[in-house]
């Protein structure tokens, strides 16, 4: 055969290395599970067969092995039944640490002194629908947006897992918990054939360290891809954070490393030995897991041989026209916290457009720091204009590309912030009210949902849950919310228990 296959003796994964045959180390199950764990590809040179996978040497693009399970595993699914109806994509920007709603979309110029935002309201071009003077940029294009004013039913805690999901923490948690939604994608409608991952989580800070994208019931085999974009994207954690991203380990980020000398041949042999293992096997296997993780196995040489995944990761490469719609002019507003990111934050934006154009079903981004319980006001001088610049830049490139009919754009939090302000100046968590902003995806524009009382701290109007706004997009994705998945025991569970889709968004 073509190689040696031996134990890295500072990983435990398994490395390739040329040689005239074949050797094991470790069980035949290890080397079933691992043997593709770690192929590299030269990311400054053209792969064997693509011409375009040009990359800076820093970009992680593939997957270590995550409890026994490799780029394979991570991209396998119990589903067995994908659809081939390509539907709709979903772009997810969490606003990590709950926006405050009265500084944002939902100003309240009538509350009182005491609670009043500073943040004057301004027209935007939908008659009788006003923003505060944060988001002059999504002013001017209001009635492409819809206005999300009256989420309710926030549990209150510091992550993004009830906005991937539509369900609190504590929702079967004795068996994982629920499934994130780019989870449940990847697991119905997955293919084999796919050249991209269908869930991509770029998300930093507390939905990174909280693991708020993940597959709950569904198991490991339906995580989301997570590249590591730290090296591009600095977001400065917590102390208390720290300690938990330590503890996770480098199973929060899927990781490979790609080797330049490995050509296509060496891997459609060991794709082909990996298959004759599988049909060793198979005789055995009345599951029909062995089948499934041939077409699995397929997959990953697919992500890894075509190219169009690196290709996307490579911002670099975008028109410089383009980086700059996504840079905002005015940097010099209000006042950074440490644990806040830049205007470069917005180029996330940018390559979440990318992955979806390349083929990707759902991206999760954040957009830190809200978590503003001091100085809330110059805090918001900083966050809201960014917020406002990264968002319009989003909805008017997919716009330009034809693509916004296409791509349902969600950005929210995990609550909203209290009207009144406390002795620091700041806002706290209050999930009495919550704000969302939405565009795409063939739903109509200029539409506000939803309304609170005048000091934006109780919803009067329409209250939407987040089950419903999940429930929405299951729908729009092509997903019946009521379609019945199974845990890892096989028992049935319905999608979306709870939670109606938007009659308005559908």
């Amino acid at each position: 055969m073509v190689g040696d296959v031996f134990q890295s003796p500072s990983s435990s994964q398994l490395l390739v290395e040329s040689g005239p045959e074949i050797c094991y180390s470790g069980d035949l199950a290890q080397v079933f599970l691992e043997l593709l764990d770690m192929i590299r590809l030269n990311i400054g040179e053209p792969f064997s067969n693509c011409t375009k996978v040009s990359r800076r040497s820093f970009l992680t693009v593939g997957s270590a092995g995550v409890a026994g399970l490799s780029l394979p595993g991570i991209l396998a699914n119990e589903a067995m039944a994908a659809t081939t109806v390509r539907g709709k994509s979903l772009i997810m920007i969490h606003l990590d640490g709950g926006p405050p709603q009265m500084d944002l979309i939902d100003p309240k110029p009538y509350a009182p002194s005491e609670v009043r935002s500073p943040f004057a309201p301004i027209s935007t071009n939908v008659p009788g629908l006003g923003l505060t003077e944060l988001m002059p940029q999504c002013a001017r294009i209001a009635d492409k947006l819809v206005f999300l004013r009256s989420l309710v039913g926030s549990d209150g805690k510091h992550h993004a897992f009830q906005c991937q999901s539509g369900y609190g923490e504590k929702a079967l948690k004795s068996i994982g918990g629920r499934p994130a939604l780019g989870c449940v994608v990847k697991h119905l409608l997955g293919r084999p054939e796919d050249e991209v991952p269908n869930f991509i989580d770029l998300m930093q800070g507390r939905p990174l360290v909280r693991n708020s994208a993940r597959p709950g019931f569904l198991g490991i085999s339906c995580k989301p891809f997570r590249p590591d974009i730290s090296d591009i994207w600095k977001r400065e954690l917590e102390t208390g954070m720290k300690g938990e991203l330590k503890r996770l380990g480098n199973d929060h980020k899927t990781e490979l490393s790609l080797i330049h000398d490995l050509p296509v041949k060496r891997l459609d042999d060991r794709l082909e030995l990996l298959r004759s293992i599988d049909r060793f096997q198979r005789d055995l296997d009345t599951s029909g897991s062995m089948n499934a993780m041939d077409q699995f196995h397929q997959q990953a040489y697919k992500v890894l041989t075509s190219g169009a995944f690196a290709e996307a990761m490579d911002i670099s490469a975008e028109d410089p026209r383009v980086v700059e719609h996504y840079t905002p002019e005015d940097v010099s507003r209000g006042t950074q916290s440490y644990t806040s990111e830049g205007p470069d934050a917005l180029l996330k934006f940018m390559l979440a457009r990318r992955l979806i154009e390349a083929g990707v079903r759902v991206v999760s981004v954040s957009l830190s720091d809200f978590d503003t319980h001091s100085d809330n006001n110059n805090r918001m001088r900083h966050l809201g204009p960014l917020f406002d610049h990264g968002f319009h830049a989003l909805v008017t490139d997919l716009e330009s590309r034809g693509m916004l009919d296409d791509t349902i754009v969600l950005a929210w939090g995990e609550f909203g912030r209290t009207p009144k302000v406390n002795s620091k100046g700041g806002r706290d968590h209050w999930p009495s009210a919550s704000m969302g902003l939405m565009a795409g995806g063939g739903m109509p524009g200029g539409l506000v949902l939803g309304a609170t009382d005048r000091e934006a701290g109780k919803v009067v109007d329409r209250p939407l849950a987040y089950s419903d706004v999940i429930a929405t997009l299951y729908r729009k994705l092509g997903i019946n919310p009521q379609t019945i998945i199974h845990d890892q025991t096989g028992r049935p569970h319905v999608l979306m228990s709870e939670g109606s889709p938007v009659s308005e968004l559908v």
